[in-house]
């Protein structure tokens, strides 16, 4: 027997641990080289596991089981070859057919084995609640077979149970409490995922002075540019020209020109960028992932689109790597689009800075001493009072609004 271990791999620097959050083949099963036997989780992405070598699998560990790298997962017994992992079909129950449609010889005398469940047929009885009585024996020597049993059962379902004066005499049934009102609990065990984003919240508000400014801004210009557009947009780019990309630029245009909101502490240092690298915060079934768009400060509208749709995509179907999960300078999230009126986003460490978008409502604003009713979405800046001023997180956040209240300065780079 030759057996070939099946290890964790090393996934990254800075992974040490992951979970093993499904088996993708059965223990036993025949798998070829490269085929995936399962899927790890870490502490940012869901990756599959492939097999080392062709042969018959063997679990050593569990789903949901906490693995360190190098630790061991599976073994692989290459001697199993495709041919001899198939199983043999099951022998057609020629005989047992034959015993149960024959009739029973008894010679007109009953035999010791009359009336005599066979194993199968006394469990099936049991599970049913049928006795011998109501059983037609049809096996060798009048022995019961799992048919007759079968044949029992099904006459018993069919037949409506008889009534008897004593049911007929009896008082109607209490109505039963309402059972809709359940006090049961149940447990699961937390994702992996879920688990890392609960330490990077809570280190978050505890190790940052986490602060949070707000401002508002009117989105007619920029929902009348969109209408005005978005056909020649579409038809020339092939992506809709959204919300996101508009607002990832007019940040990047205002983080070169503020570098503090775009700096990071490490240690007793502040390390600034000049780039931005914004990450964008997309919900998955299992968590929140906030993957970077590499310098956005100088991508186009279409490309900066493209590239949420590619990683919104990627994140949703769990394919998103480890390199697209690392880094990040500054970032934007949308509770809008659930409704959200005004939040205060969480600081994603070691960024120093957070933009919250909210939904569009259409409310009366006083323009020019007129009342109108404009689309007006709250904005809200968390950042870290370690590196960022009050005055600092004001300025960039009316930086931002007036570039969005008169996009063709944003679109002219003014």
């Amino acid at each position: 027997m030759s057996i070939v271990e099946m290890r964790v791999p090393t996934i990254g620097e800075s992974i040490t641990e992951v979970t093993l959050s499904q088996w993708l083949k059965g223990n036993g099963d025949f798998i070829n080289i490269d085929e995936p036997i399962c899927e790890f989780e870490s502490d940012k992405a869901t990756l599959e596991f492939p097999a080392e070598a062709s042969g018959k699998l063997i679990y050593v560990a569990n789903e949901e089981d906490d693995l360190e790298i190098g630790a061991l997962v599976a073994k692989i017994d290459t001697s199993v070859t495709a041919d001899k992992s198939a199983k043999p079909a099951d022998p057609a129950p020629v005989a047992e057919a034959k015993v149960e449609e024959a009739a029973p010889a008894t010679n007109g005398k009953e035999s010791y084995a009359s009336g005599t469940p066979s194993p199968a047929a006394s469990k099936l009885m049991a599970e049913n609640a049928i006795s011998t009585a109501e059983v037609i024996a049809t096996g060798k020597d009048g022995r019961i077979t799992k048919g007759d049993v079968l044949k029992a059962v099904e006459n018993k379902a069919s037949s409506p149970a008889p009534s008897t004066a004593k049911e007929a005499s009896s008082p109607p049934k209490t109505v039963q409490a309402n059972t809709s009102f359940s006090r049961e609990t149940s447990s699961k065990k937390m994702s992996r995922m879920r688990r890392t984003i609960a330490k990077r919240l809570v280190s978050a508000k505890n190790n940052t002075a986490m602060l949070t400014t707000f401002n508002e801004v009117d989105l007619t210009a920029i929902m009348a540019l969109r209408k005005k557009y978005q056909e020649q947009f579409v038809e020339k780019y092939g992506v809709k020209l959204g919300f996101m990309s508009l607002f990832t630029k007019a940040c990047a245009k205002t983080l070169m020109e503020m570098p503090d909101v775009n700096a990071r502490i490490d240690g007793d240092r502040v390390i600034y960028h000049d780039y931005a690298d914004i990450s964008i915060a997309i919900s998955t079934d299992t968590g929140l992932v906030v993957p970077p768009i590499l310098n956005a400060e100088s991508l186009k509208f279409h490309e900066i689109e493209l590239k949420i749709k590619e990683l919104a995509g990627k994140a949703r179907s769990g394919k998103l790597t480890l390199e697209e999960m690392s880094g990040g300078t500054f970032a934007i999230t949308n509770g809008g689009i659930f409704g959200s009126m005004m939040s205060t986003p969480i600081l994603n460490e070691p960024q120093s800075a957070i933009l919250g978008m909210h939904t569009i409502q259409q409310r009366p604003m006083a323009i020019n001493g007129e009342v109108k009713i404009r689309p007006m979405m709250y904005l809200a800046l968390s950042y870290d009072h370690r590196v960022i001023d009050g005055s600092t997180s004001v300025t960039f956040l009316v930086k931002v609004k007036k570039l969005l209240e008169d996009p063709t300065t944003l679109l002219l780079d003014l």
